[in-house]
């Protein structure tokens, strides 16, 4: 355990470093990491929201549909993200690049569930009415 009382020192301002990240214009690798991480959490969230939101509306065959089709696309986005982030893997940019490729379908992900949410009567492609 003599470790852990040399490494907590060095760790601790990294860990705590997170909170000083100005990601209005990120300097250096390390901040410019951290905000596309925070993009990235910020985006995840708020697709999570929409899409429980959403998944509620749904009768129980609906739920079922949506989930299948959720899980297939987070396996799309996490393969299609590895495979568009692979030029940079064993960089320092790698997880910059891979957590700006998660936000980016993220974020698409996020507008195709609130058109579905949005969606109006007489649209034959709507699967629940806004109102119900």
């Amino acid at each position: 355990m003599k470790i852990s009382r040399f490494v907590m020192p060095v760790l601790l301002p990294l860990l705590s470093a997170s909170a000083w990240a100005d990601c209005s214009a990120p300097a250096t690798q390390s901040e410019m990491t951290q905000c596309a991480g925070q993009a990235y959490s910020a985006a995840d969230k708020k697709l999570n929201l929409a899409y429980n939101e959403y998944r509620a509306r749904l009768n129980a065959e609906q739920k079922k549909q949506l989930t299948q089709a959720q899980l297939a696309w987070v396996k799309f986005r996490d393969l299609s993200c590895a495979f568009e982030s692979s030029g940079a893997e064993g960089g320092s940019a790698y997880p910059m690049v891979r957590s700006g490729c998660l936000a980016a379908k993220t974020e698409s992900r996020l507008k195709e569930i609130k058109a579905l949410q949005d969606c109006q009567e007489g649209d034959m492609s709507c699967p629940a009415l806004k109102n119900r």
